[in-house]
């Protein structure tokens, strides 16, 4: 049985796959309760993400970039 990537097993996920590989992951998770245990993993952690209230930088930190990326440049 092939050893999928943890990408690809992300771009299941996300259904960002070609149909071969999409159908492949699929039937080998039907056999394999390792790699299904692996595809589930990943989508509670997608589903967790989703739930995360992000917040934007301030302004200062953002003006601070800004300046720092300026005096790189000379």
């Amino acid at each position: 049985m092939k050893n999928f990537k943890e990408e690809e097993l992300i771009m299941y996920v996300y259904k960002d796959c070609t149909p071969e590989l999409t159908a492949a992951i699929g039937k080998a998770i039907e056999e394999d309760a390792e790699l299904k245990h692996r595809v589930n993993s990943i989508e509670r952690s997608i589903e967790q993400l989703n739930l995360l209230q992000l917040k934007s930088p301030s302004k200062q930190s953002i003006k601070a970039i800004l300046d720092y990326a300026k005096l790189s440049k000379k």
